[in-house]
């Protein structure tokens, strides 16, 4: 399998075994846990300089700290999404400086694009003819997307409450769509019967695929670089399973250790507070979370009553001395109005929760008055459109 120089395998989070890139394509055949990509750091040559000498205009220009070369990759140029100034946000805030990284200007419009240009690829690596996954909504979309572009069949289970856009979407692009009744954790469970039925089926489910986080773990390349190499003190990202979360922290672990940055960022976890097993877990001291039995929120993209990985989220919460926080359904909605009001961005319901989390920080005083603050927007407003009016519908407007 050809792969990037650097790039040595893939080691357990749990049990820290190594395997072969070529011959293990999932979780731990040993213990069931995550795999991680590995590199060999010594041997990335890499500075300042020679990332800034190169086009701002793909994620694929970081391919030294990704598993495969940008000439091989399964790519429609996603990444190098803008890191945009709010400076109403950050006299809101009373800090020095609020920036919102929108994500949504990607090809499919949400950061799900840079998990799986990079996992579609290793499945057209290992000779895949399917791929399946279940997802709250973007995340099928753009597996259907880059599924089509490398000439894959996607089967895509989807819980009946995503979005319609989602739902059409995926059949556009081509994708076998499969609606299930209930929610996400109904969309998994169909996922599961059909990988029995099916096993040759290559998963791009989150944390069973490795390489969904490594895909986003270049959100924090872009934002340091877009800062002209400062690290900003805190950034806020809408945790559901925590897959971006848990990138951008490997990101900034690697550029300190390469020496690129001298520091690590803050990173807060916003969850909504119908389904907020993170931040219960980072309240209580714990390094584990507990599920939550009945979650409730309108945003679907966080309703993750059981994430897999959140030993993982805690550790990168609590080694960056950032934090976590929940905030309620109207108040995660009234801060999409708001952001949209005051800056023009449009976030969706699921993304807001970032936002809305980063007001609450500003009001405990977890900020300083010249704090750069950055607000990750997962997704396009225009995904669920119809949730933020009807909020607004609600109040009369």
């Amino acid at each position: 399998m050809e792969t990037t120089a650097a790039f040595t395998g893939l080691e357990c989070v749990d049990c820290g075994t190594t395997f072969d890139a070529a011959e293990e394509t999932h979780r731990c055949p040993g213990c069931g846990g995550i795999l991680d990509p590995t590199y060999q750091y010594d041997a990335i040559d890499l500075d300042r300089e020679t990332l800034e000498s190169r086009p701002f205009d793909s994620m694929w220009r970081y391919e030294e700290l990704l598993p495969f070369s940008r000439e091989s990759a399964t790519t429609m140029d996603e990444g190098a999404t803008p890191l945009v100034d709010c400076p109403a946000l950050a006299d809101d805030l009373g800090v020095g400086r609020v920036l919102i990284k929108d994500e949504g200007r990607n090809p499919t419009g949400t950061f799900k694009d840079r998990g799986q240009t990079v996992a579609v690829t290793a499945a057209t690596k290992h000779g895949a003819s399917d791929v399946v996954l279940a997802s709250a909504g973007n995340a099928g979309q753009a597996a259907s997307a880059y599924a089509g572009r490398a000439g894959l069949d996607s089967h895509v289970y989807l819980p009946s409450r995503s979005g319609f856009t989602n739902k059409a979407m995926v059949n556009v692009h081509g994708g076998d769509m499969n609606v299930v009744g209930g929610r996400i954790g109904d969309a998994g469970t169909a996922y599961v019967e059909a990988r029995e039925e099916n096993d040759d089926w290559f998963p791009l489910q989150t944390f069973v695929t490795p390489y969904r986080h490594e895909g986003k773990k270049t959100m924090f390349y872009e934002i340091v670089e877009q800062l002209d190499w400062e690290v900003p003190d805190a950034i806020t990202y809408p945790t559901g399973g925590g897959v971006g979360l848990i990138g951008m922290y490997k990101a900034a672990t690697e550029f300190r250790d390469l020496g690129l940055i001298d520091e690590l960022p803050g990173l807060y976890a916003a969850q909504a507070s119908g389904c907020a097993p993170i931040v219960e877990a980072f309240e209580e001291g714990r390094d584990e979370h507990d599920p939550v039995e009945t979650p409730d929120t309108i945003c679907g993209g966080l309703e993750i009553p059981d994430p897999g990985a959140s030993p993982w989220v805690l550790e990168a919460l609590c080694e960056t001395d950032g934090g976590a926080v929940s905030t309620d359904d109207p108040d995660i909605l009234q801060a999409g109005v708001q952001v949209a009001k005051q800056e023009g961005l449009e976030m969706c319901p699921s993304s807001a929760a970032a936002a809305s989390g980063a007001w609450e920080l500003a009001e405990r005083g977890e900020f300083g008055n010249d704090d750069t603050v950055v607000i990750l927007n997962t997704g396009a407003g225009n995904k669920e459109a119809d949730v933020l009016r009807s909020h607004l519908m609600s109040q009369g407007v």
